[in-house]
């Protein structure tokens, strides 16, 4: 008889444990992109006329390794947001479940006006709060000339480790360039080349930092600065910048 109990006891509890969990579909390690984008969610701040915004919010409550890309940035974990510069995006989300499937799923987005404006965040050119960050006209390989080293460049500081692992895009202010202009982009060791050949016009040009120049430039990394050298031609270069 106290068997009987015992068993009848311990059945009623491992029901009383078991509480249904809705959609839980962590244990099986598979989800499929409609339950990923059911899950997920791109939106747009609104302004006050109703059109779209220029920052974006993205979340997903999808029981999955998350890594998002926001206008050429990738942000990891379940939530990200970013300022944008008005135009037509695409956000994607890419997702590992934990069976090591791998999905991605899309969203288009389009930013129409300003509705929080970006922000500049100087590395060499804020003439305001350094006057000695004065336009000047590097000279054809001159490798130090656009090195970027507090200690062995020749004009541009070192940059910070949080811009070189934040993955920031980089917006070189110059003017005067010359027809024939040609620039290499690489380390202060001549070991790697991440640009080559590359054509700058008078304005702004943009230079996206990889994981591989962050890890081999960084202090953090192998402290090899970012440095540019031109093969030929002529610029003035004014101020280097990015925004948030």
């Amino acid at each position: 008889m106290k068997k009987i109990l015992f068993l009848l006891v311990a059945t009623v509890c491992a029901f009383a444990a078991c509480e249904p969990v809705q959609e839980d579909i962590s244990n099986g390690g598979n989800i499929t992109v409609d339950e990923l984008k059911a899950k997920s969610s791109v939106t747009v701040d609104k302004a006050p006329n109703g059109q779209n915004g220029n920052v974006i919010t993205c979340k997903t409550s999808a029981p999955v390794n998350a890594k998002w890309n926001i206008g050429g940035r990738e942000f990891l974990g379940n939530y990200a947001w970013k300022k944008m510069k008005l135009g037509d995006f695409t956000v994607t989300l890419t997702a590992l479940c934990a069976d090591g499937t791998e999905l991605t799923a899309e969203y288009p987005v389009k930013c129409e006006v300003i509705t929080n404006a970006l922000e500049k965040y100087y590395i060499y050119g804020d003439v305001a709060n350094h006057p000695d960050q004065v336009p000047f006209q590097p000279g054809a390989w001159d490798a130090a000339a656009m090195r970027f080293s507090s200690t062995e460049g020749a004009h541009l500081p070192t940059i910070p480790d949080d811009v070189y692992f934040g993955l920031k895009t980089l917006i070189f202010d110059v003017s005067d360039v010359s027809p024939d202009f040609d620039l290499k982009v690489m380390n202060g060791w001549w070991s790697n080349t991440y640009y080559d050949h590359v054509k700058w016009v008078s304005g702004l040009n943009e230079l996206e930092i990889t994981e591989t120049l962050a890890k081999e430039c960084a202090k953090g990394g192998e402290g090899r600065d970012l440095d540019l050298m031109l093969y030929s031609g002529s610029m003035t270069l004014n101020a280097v910048y990015y925004e948030e």
